[in-house]
């Protein structure tokens, strides 16, 4: 087995060279190069690289072209999304909670409200007096 090929099973830590682990049958794995380097994938024989181009003292290196600057407001736009404010989502949550909590308690006077006028027996007033 070559080292490159080399792969440890995250399951049941076993070394093989196959897309399942022989053991366990797990696909997840990671190669040894990892954490071992293969002198072979390291290693580039001289002869197949070209040698890198040599400027000639007359030569200058290719210009870079500037980059256009970007204005504030696409800058602050950047910001605003990349930040995580941790006020304004406290502050969010606060009032989604107020609002939650105010529309519970409206939803349970209304069912107060809607099982006492079904339920309840009619006032002592209206009543007509038991004859005997």
């Amino acid at each position: 087995m070559q080292l490159r090929n080399a792969r440890l099973c995250l399951d049941c830590e076993e070394v093989h060279d196959a897309p399942h682990c022989p053991l366990c049958a797990s696909e997840s794995f990671a190669f040894i190069t990892r954490w071992v380097p293969s002198p072979s994938a390291d290693a580039q024989p001289a002869s197949t690289a070209p040698p890198p181009p040599r400027l000639q003292p007359r030569e200058r290196p290719p210009q870079v072209t500037p980059v256009e600057p970007v204005s504030q407001e696409t800058l602050e736009t950047y910001r605003q999304l990349l930040s995580d404010r941790p006020e304004q989502a406290g502050w969010r949550l606060v009032k989604r909670g107020a609002l939650g909590l105010a529309i519970f308690g409206i939803a349970g006077w209304a069912w107060k409200q809607q099982n006492q006028r079904v339920g309840s027996p009619e006032p002592d007033d209206q009543r007509e007096p038991e004859q005997d």
